[in-house]
């Protein structure tokens, strides 16, 4: 298994595009073979691209609006993370608390995907709790979500939403093709080892079904988004 770091964590450790690059070369010091992005920081693809080549860093996925997955946004999206060297393009979250909300979702995963599944590109969807609490019938929202989008599972939401993490990553594997690691307490992010998040089963799951990459995030990193994701990668280093 290779590491990312979701680079929403890193938000406030850089104001402009040139800091931006040089935050990567932090994340790459500290031991990450890949980051997923929140936005360019202003940046064209083909800049942060030479600066991912330069120093040794995969484009993992992104987390983009809705909006970009759409027609006719969509094919701008694709170009970018084609430039960028994603084969994952994602989004952070959207409406999903009715049906009609879900079908939106659908419909869209669904067009992307069948799109451009010839191209090798998947096209996925990070969950936060809610889609772990709320039932259409007998089916969890996530499941209804993942009949057309595959799956970043955030393990701490879900284990907020009270999923057990072990049991639906080995069960959903072949939906699945990106971890989110993270641990809080009390639906606060905290630092991995620093919060009530079973990460362990997370990592044993993590293992049986192969995941090529874990994704590193924290919403709220203290005292900045490099110290976090320091004293998180200590804690990847000693038990996965």
């Amino acid at each position: 298994m290779k590491l990312a770091v979701q680079l929403y964590t890193l938000r406030n450790d850089y104001t402009n595009g040139e800091e931006f690059l040089e935050i990567l070369g932090k994340v790459k010091e500290i031991g990450f073979d890949g980051v997923e992005f929140a936005g360019f920081a202003g940046l064209e693809p083909e800049v942060i691209k030479a600066r991912l080549d330069e120093l040794g860093l995969t484009a993992v996925g992104c987390h983009i609006g809705l909006d970009d997955l759409k027609e006719p946004k969509l094919e701008e999206t694709v170009k970018a993370a084609k430039t960028l060297g994603m084969k994952y393009i994602g989004i952070g979250g959207a409406a999903h608390s009715t049906e009609e909300d879900v079908k939106i979702l659908n419909d869209v995963f669904g067009h992307a995907n069948e799109k451009y599944a010839d191209e090798g590109l998947k096209f996925y969807y990070h969950n936060h709790t809610e889609e772990y609490e709320i039932k259409f019938g007998d089916r969890l929202c996530m499941d209804v979500i993942a009949d057309k989008a595959y799956l970043e599972v955030d393990t701490y939401w879900s284990f907020c939403g009270g999923a057990d993490n072990y049991k639906y990553i080995t069960e959903n594997k072949d939906r699945i093709i990106l971890l989110h690691i993270k641990d809080g307490i009390d639906r606060k992010p905290k630092a991995l080892g620093e919060g009530n998040n079973d990460l362990l089963s997370v990592f044993k799951a993590a293992k049986e079904i192969d995941t090529e990459w874990l994704v590193l995030e924290n919403d709220d990193p203290v005292p900045t988004g490099i110290e976090d994701i320091t004293r998180s990668m200590a804690f990847f280093k000693a038990n996965l």
